[in-house]
């Protein structure tokens, strides 16, 4: 896996109600600005926000939808083992192409009971198995050398890490001299240009739900080494990320990026609960950002 791979929000038309019509509308959207997957209920997902009926319904509107298209990558952390199992096992049944699994939340785990953790899902997914460091939100780690045992894991094909550390990057992306198969993508999609220097393999970067073009184009000129076209696509990123800086809470992100969709004409913006979308102050502002870079 390489390139662009947006983490897809999930559109909502009612609590607990998939806007079935708006996902079919955002995947023909990212698809079409050329991604290279799509990778479903992870953090801008809002998945831990979801019932597991409608976790499930995601799963297999995705998947038929995108008609194999591009790969679907879904999301199946979970605080149950079992629960993960059981969605990674829905997720091959409905054709998806590989489980994302992040560290287990709530109870931290030790990285010995993190290791064996994995050690022993990993068997049970039956599918190609992408590991996801995300420490802001699950109060863990993937360290380094945990990573380097988990190598042994053939299943695991890669790691996404959102964790915003380039030198934890750096390292992770050195794992690839044991295991040049993997694919070492990075969350912060501002650091997308120095993740690629470091030997990253793309970004799972949300702002590709909005303009996806605007992200694989970026990646495309660094694959090229095109520098004067990395840096007019990196300001025009730049520009792009003042959308999460509008409202005040840490939804914002998800909000910001929802807003943004439904001011496209794409799908709803209504979130999860708890969290509220914008009002039209903000959404307003998330519009003058949008015109300001050429996207509106």
């Amino acid at each position: 896996m390489k390139g662009i791979v947006p983490p897809l929000i999930t559109p909502l038309s009612a609590r607990d109600t998939l806007d079935v019509e708006g996902l079919h509308r955002l995947l023909d959207h990212v698809i079409r600005g050329g991604v290279s997957g799509v990778f479903i209920l992870g953090t801008t997902g809002e998945a831990p926000s979801l019932s597991y009926r409608l976790r499930r319904e995601m799963i297999d509107q995705t998947t038929r939808i995108v008609a194999g298209r591009v790969p679907v990558l879904v999301g199946v952390t979970d605080t149950a083992f079992v629960e993960s199992v059981e969605l990674s096992q829905h997720a091959a049944d409905c054709g998806a192409d590989a489980a994302v699994l992040t560290t287990p939340y709530y109870f931290p785990a030790g990285q010995t009971e993190l290791t064996v953790y994995i050690q022993n899902i990993a068997p049970l997914i039956p599918l190609p198995l992408m590991l996801y460091n995300m420490p802001g939100l699950t109060k863990v780690w993937f360290d380094i050398e945990t990573l380097r045992t988990l190598s042994a894991i053939d299943s695991i094909v890669g790691v996404k890490d959102s964790s915003g550390d380039l030198k934890y990057f750096s390292e992770l992306c050195k794992l690839k001299t044991e295991r040049p198969d993997w694919s070492v993508l990075l969350g912060p999609e501002a650091l997308l240009a120095e993740a690629h220097a470091l030997g990253g393999d793309g970004g799972v970067s949300g702002g590709a739900n909005v303009a996806p073009q605007l992200f694989v184009d970026c990646y495309q000129r660094l694959v090229d080494g095109d520098e004067t076209a990395v840096r007019a696509a990196r300001e025009r990123i730049d520009a792009f990320q003042a959308i999460y800086d509008v409202g005040k809470y840490a939804s914002r992100h998800i909000k910001a990026t929802k807003s943004a969709l439904s001011i496209l004409g794409i799908c709803s913006d209504l979130p999860a609960d708890p969290f509220h979308r914008f009002l039209q102050p903000q959404r307003e502002q998330v519009a003058r950002i949008l015109r300001r870079i050429g996207i509106l």
